[in-house]
């Protein structure tokens, strides 16, 4: 029986999460979310803005991955110097890479709105002075971290993209500022691709914003201009890279989403995600999250290690990658599939077919092998 119906969702997320201050959604966790939409486990710890390095700390296992405060340093100061003096080398290489035939620009200034740094007040001005650009008025006002909006698994996730230019050629382009270098005019494929996945996060949510204001979508980029170092310098260069194959896919990915709060309710009533609780408790709680788990969650989420000591456990196919899992549609354990396959065990109703396939896999197998 689903426990807390009568709770308003949110603070049923709230009491999981327990008396932290919750972490804010990102770019960056959405992308990670949208790879493993299937991931019930990440979703309810999203929405619910658990530290999740810190809880997979507290159950004994430590994320192997992150950013260094050296890089992190590196990064803020590439960001200070792409702002400094009014913005004054983005607006070069909007020159550059735009064409734009403009000197300077006005920047406004969105970390705050009149000393209030709420996020609904930054938003609620990004969406004034969209609409006030798009009309014509102050065609050359540059948003500088404004705030937008986006539905995820539905909870309501406020973002920050580094930037956001006035209109050129009559249309807004996202700016993304990353300390990965291009050299000889080429940066990490991996780091580019990663960051254009996270670009299509911010597009998405500010087509909500041209939507509700009535703007020709069409004023809306769907490139995004990444700014980096060039070469071993710390000059920065700016590159166009178009979003439309990730936009497609983070659309179709995010449809997939189940709700958060919905998958909340099915936990037990003495359910926790408190870090300061118990690690019994924790370890307990969290097993009653369906995960998703597939090798590549190692590079993304910070629960990866715990998820794949718990899938080698139980010997899911998922633990050997999306295409073993998908070939084995039914069947939850790899020790079943070998025993269907050696006519150990017969599989039931729903694993029929899946077993059937293996048979046949590994008949055409041996017949290659005595081929050979």
């Amino acid at each position: 029986m689903p426990s807390q119906q009568s709770e308003p969702p949110d603070d049923r997320l709230a009491r999981l999460r327990g008396p932290r201050p919750p972490q804010p959604y990102t770019a960056r966790k959405i992308t990670a979310l949208t790879a493993n939409p299937a991931c019930a486990r990440r979703a309810v710890l999203d929405a619910a803005g658990v530290d999740k390095a810190l809880l997979a700390q507290r159950v004994g296992y430590e994320p192997r991955f992150g950013q260094s405060p050296f890089a992190l340093a590196r990064e803020q100061a590439f960001h200070s110097l792409v702002k400094w003096g009014g913005h004054a080398e983005l607006i070069r290489l909007l020159r550059e890479e735009l064409s734009v035939p403009v000197a300077e620009a006005h920047v406004e200034d969105l970390n705050e709105v009149g000393g209030n740094a709420s996020l609904p007040v930054r938003e609620r001005e990004t969406r004034r002075l969209i609409a006030h650009v798009a009309s014509g008025q102050d065609v050359r006002l540059i948003l500088d971290s404004p705030v937008v909006t986006l539905e995820v698994a539905g909870q309501t996730a406020y973002l920050e993209p580094d930037a956001l230019t006035h209109r050129i050629g009559g249309k807004f382009y996202v700016v993304l500022i990353r300390s990965f270098a291009a050299i000889d005019g080429q940066a990490n494929p991996t780091a580019v691709a990663e960051t254009a996945k996270q670009a299509a996060v911010y597009v998405l949510a500010l087509r909500r914003i041209f939507e509700d204001a009535g703007l020709p979508p069409e004023q809306l980029a769907h490139e995004f201009l990444l700014v980096c170092p060039k070469d071993f310098s710390n000059r920065p260069y700016g590159r166009l890279i178009d979003l439309r194959q990730e936009l497609d896919a983070l659309q179709f990915q995010l449809s997939r989403l189940r709700r958060a709060e919905d998958l909340a309710e099915q936990l037990p009533a003495t359910a926790t995600l408190d870090t300061d609780r118990d690690t019994d408790e924790l370890a307990s709680s969290i097993e009653t999250l369906d995960a998703s788990y597939t090798p590549t969650c190692l590079s993304f989420c910070e629960m990866a290690r715990y998820c794949r000591d718990e899938a080698d456990a139980c010997a899911a196919p998922a633990r050997l990658g999306s295409g073993v899992r998908n070939d084995l549609p039914g069947i939850d354990s790899t020790r079943a599939a070998l025993d269907y396959l050696d006519g150990v065990a017969a599989p039931g109703e729903a694993e029929a077919e899946a077993a059937e396939l293996l048979r046949a896999a590994d008949r055409l197998r041996r017949l290659r092998q005595g081929a050979a």
